[in-house]
């Protein structure tokens, strides 16, 4: 069984480091054609050699605590048509917990996930009917099962996120589009080296102390990589996964308590 995306456009969000990065490295390896979203030119420049396939691969710049620069890019990716295949990632928000939190943090999580989330796919999606091919998938967490402590902002969020996947997976699914949303469990990544550091001054913990008991709580007993994430981000991309459809995959070494 291989994966084959020869000939399908993918735009990939939050493409700089961590999971984004590696999935676009996938995705290209794959045969797709790679636009790379993020808000650090030098960085999509230094980075866009790199990957690797036959496809013909872009860039755009777009910071995405910004719509306005979201409606932008979408507006230049007409030039780029049709995009089969659109991932949404952004970093999360900061740690706290939710009764610290004020109200404009909740309402700037929501504008950077889920509004910009929803002003790609309704962007997206008519292009992808005209295909008859469309993957949206969506990184979020899986604090969408079982909030996570000190995320108070991040799991309203993310379940927030979850929820309108689920529900635009019913409304377009009858066009060969699916709509599904992969939850990282704790994974070795820039974000969860900050969530360790964040933690570790609250509680006067050494970070070595709290990531060996976050990986005690893992029934794989380690951190994810940002790869193994990827993987299965790419394989809800291809055609492989044409029946797959609205639903939220934690990948997280079994550490989510729930079946």
């Amino acid at each position: 069984m291989q994966i084959d995306l020869r000939g399908k456009t993918a735009l990939i969000c939050g493409s700089t480091q961590g999971i984004g990065w590696a999935t676009a490295k996938l995705l290209s390896t794959a045969g797709a054609n790679c636009i790379l979203v993020g808000r650090n030119e030098a960085a999509l420049k230094g980075l866009l050699p790199q990957l690797s396939g036959s496809g013909s691969h872009s860039f755009e710049l777009a910071d995405f605590s910004k719509t306005n620069e979201v409606e932008a890019m979408i507006s230049r990716l007409k030039d780029k048509a049709p995009i089969h295949i659109l991932i949404n990632n952004t970093g999360g928000p900061k740690a706290g917990t939710a009764l610290d939190a004020q109200p404009d943090q909740f309402l700037a999580a929501f504008q950077q996930h889920l509004i910009c989330n929803h002003l790609l796919a309704t962007a997206l999606v008519p292009g992808m009917k005209e295909q008859g091919y469309g993957r949206i998938i969506n990184i979020v967490s899986t604090s969408v099962r079982i909030p996570i402590a000190n995320l108070g902002v991040s799991n309203t969020i993310r379940a927030a996120v979850a929820s309108w996947a689920k529900t635009l997976s019913n409304e377009i699914g009858a066009w060969g589009i699916t709509v599904n949303s992969v939850l990282p469990g704790f994974t070795d990544t820039q974000r969860l080296k900050s969530l360790i550091h964040s933690n570790s001054q609250q509680s006067g913990i050494s970070e070595e102390e709290l990531a060996n008991t976050m990986k005690l709580s893992i029934p794989a007993k380690r951190f994810g990589t940002a790869e193994e994430i990827g993987n299965v981000v790419v394989f809800l991309a291809s055609p492989l996964a044409s029946y797959i459809n609205g639903v939220s995959i934690p990948v997280d070494g079994g550490k989510t308590g729930t079946i």
